[in-house]
């Protein structure tokens, strides 16, 4: 869930923008020239690692942030900025900790498996400061347009136009980095909603809430059930009078914490899994997972059961909402057909009078400042692996964090930063036009058969299967089958264990020493921080254990063969 700030259009050019001293006539190509410059957009966590990435390959970023510090989406502000991501006070990131954390930097082992935005916030100034990374980033400087240059074929080079302190300036650039990623523009579909604009309470986008208080004692409607919706939903209740949870389609409810108390990503994300699910069908594996949901409570009887499989949507992750529901505090309703001046028509006929209405209709995004680059339509852009524009004549401009993972999306984001920077370099090629155009309907299309019709459903990757396409891009995706024969209790872990990011600095480029041990160690950091009273026996891990993994011996083979 990375993002950073969105840039509008600029100002008229008068007088023209200065130009930085950089060098707009080299060969980019010239071997032996000066460091490739790459301009970087946005200093959210994608910006950071995308900092990071081009340093280790000799490249010479400069980082735009619009605001004045880093952290784009995780940073909480008491209000809203413009052209910014924006959270509430109490948010916790659903991914935990090992699963999101970058690749090379564990997160503190006393850090909280789920941490809440303050805590990613300091983990994200150990890692800038770690890597000595805040001395690239050039604060309250908005970009303002990006341009080919005129020799664009040849060179691959871009004019970026920058504005701070009501000063602007040129500067060439060889690559771009776009991180500024999906959650800056509220997606507030109002005319569907027929007569809101007589309504005589407040309305608000999700994007706009912070506090509870400014709802006590009021009956409050949330609309939308994604995780923003039922988190709003659940800590509003904590004040108002009644809160009513408005879905058009239902949902399936999962658990940040899973069996045995362990994190659910840290349970489901293994390759083991992984080869599992494709070995059933679609509906089988729904049904698994729709049945164990049901058993922690049946969502038939809570109001919430979908028409669509448990795989057909972005889950969403609560722990409280069925509390909250079990107690009266939120009462789920169906879809609002019409407002009326102090109430909301439900679709059944029902009605409420209502004070307020929060809107987690989610959000659109754009990129006004690419001159006619891209081309985004309802939040649908045509880019290869989600990052490279394929009509583009040389591959200089490549977007970070642009995606809808199911799964952390630090570590993508890193992984992304990592390819990029060596396209960027001239160490990998992309493939021929035809052949990118041809992968990316491929997966327009998949993503169109797998999930109901939606503006969230148009950038949505499986974590471990495009982790390990982009792998393979980079030449760091785990080899199994050495690992097995040298080191069979790293095998083990890597195969049965969660999927962690270190497992994508084993081998290859930007290899990192630490990752074998980070990855047998990564049960003892999730437990770590659990442990605040010291009791006698010592809870077991989620890992199946030692005696099943070794019957699964041939298991690991299968495995083996079809990740080589």
């Amino acid at each position: 869930m990375a993002a950073g700030p969105k840039f509008g259009t600029a100002a008229p050019l008068a007088p023209q923008p200065r130009s930085l001293a950089l060098s707009p006539g080299r060969d980019p190509m010239v071997e032996g020239s000066m460091a490739k410059k790459v301009a970087i957009i946005g200093g959210g966590s994608s910006g950071l690692c995308a900092i990071k990435a081009c340093l280790q390959e000799g490249l010479e970023p400069i980082c735009f942030e619009r605001t004045g510090d880093i952290g784009g989406l995780w940073r909480f502000e008491e209000r809203p900025e413009e052209g910014r991501a924006s959270i509430y006070r109490s948010v916790i990131i659903n991914t935990s900790k090992e699963m999101m954390c970058f690749s090379d930097f564990p997160i503190p082992e006393d850090f909280p498996n789920y941490m809440h935005n303050s805590k990613i916030m300091e983990y994200f100034r150990m890692y800038a400061q770690h890597f000595d990374l805040l001395r690239h980033i050039r604060f309250r400087t908005s970009v303002c347009r990006v341009s080919k240059r005129p020799d664009f074929a040849a060179t691959g080079q871009w004019d970026v136009v920058t504005e701070s302190e009501g000063k602007q300036e040129a500067a060439v650039f060889d690559g771009v980095l776009v991180c500024t990623g999906h959650h800056t523009e509220a997606h507030l579909p109002l005319s569907t909603f027929p007569g809101i604009e007589k309504f005589k309470g407040c309305y608000l986008h999700s994007r706009d809430y912070k506090d509870a208080r400014d709802f006590t004692d009021k009956r409050v409607i949330v609309i939308g059930i994604g995780n923003s919706g039922s988190d709003l939903a659940v800590e509003i209740s904590q004040t108002a009078k009644q809160v009513f949870l408005s879905t058009r389609r239902g949902a399936w409810i999962l658990n940040r914490v899973g069996d045995h108390g362990y994190p659910i990503d840290i349970i489901f994300t293994t390759r083991m899994k992984t080869f599992l699910k494709k070995l059933l069908s679609a509906s089988m594996v729904s049904s698994f997972m729709e049945k164990q949901l049901n058993m922690r409570f049946d969502h038939s009887h809570y109001g919430l059961k979908p028409k669509h499989r448990i795989l057909d949507q972005h889950p969403t992750i609560n722990d409280d909402l069925p509390n909250r529901i079990i107690s009266g505090r939120v009462l789920v309703k169906p879809n609002v057909q019409e407002f009326t001046e102090t109430s909301a028509i439900f679709e059944d006929g029902s009605r409420e009078d209502i004070d307020a209405v929060v809107f987690a209709t989610g959000y659109s995004f754009s990129f006004s400042f690419l001159e006619g680059c891209v081309k985004v339509v309802e939040n649908q852009i045509p880019l290869y692996k989600f990052m490279f524009p394929p009509h583009l004549e040389k591959p200089t401009l490549a977007f970070i964090g642009l995606i809808q993972p199911l799964g952390a999306i630090m570590p993508i984001s890193e992984l992304q930063c990592r390819w990029a920077t060596r396209i960027f370099k001239g160490l990998n090629k992309l493939p021929p036009r035809h052949d990118m155009e041809a992968d990316i309907k491929q997966k327009r299309e998949a993503m169109a058969k797998r999930y109901v019709r939606s503006q969230r459903h148009t950038i949505q990757v499986d974590y471990i299967p495009y982790m390990d396409e982009l792998a393979c891009q980079v030449g760091v995706k785990p080899n199994l089958l050495a690992l097995f024969l040298t080191d069979p209790k790293l095998a083990l872990e890597v195969a049965f264990g969660p999927c962690t990011p270190y497992q994508y600095r084993l081998r290859g480029p930007g290899k990192w020493a630490g990752a074998r041990e980070a990855i047998l160690t990564q049960q003892q950091r999730i437990i770590k921080p659990l442990q605040t009273r010291h009791v006698e026996e010592q809870a077991s891990g989620p890992a199946t254990p030692l005696f099943f993994k070794l019957v699964g011996a041939m298991a690991i083979l299968a495995i083996i063969f079809a990740y080589l």
